[in-house]
């Protein structure tokens, strides 16, 4: 009866596929924050240049 559990506890691969999803996820969230970090510089000019506007178009109406 041991044997036969441990036998079925070997051949059990569950947890190897789920460490491979959390990799992948893993993987998945470290390219997102790079390309949102790259990208950081550029949407921090455009809001700002947005927000000027915005500010300007509401100081200019009286």
């Amino acid at each position: 009866m041991k044997i036969e559990l441990l036998t079925n506890v070997l051949k059990d691969d569950s947890g190897a596929t789920a460490i491979e999803y959390g990799l992948i996820a893993a993987l998945v969230s470290v390219a997102a924050i790079g390309a949102l970090t790259a990208m950081g510089g550029s949407l921090n000019t455009m809001f700002t240049a947005v927000s000027t506007a915005l500010t300007g178009a509401v100081t200019a109406t009286p």
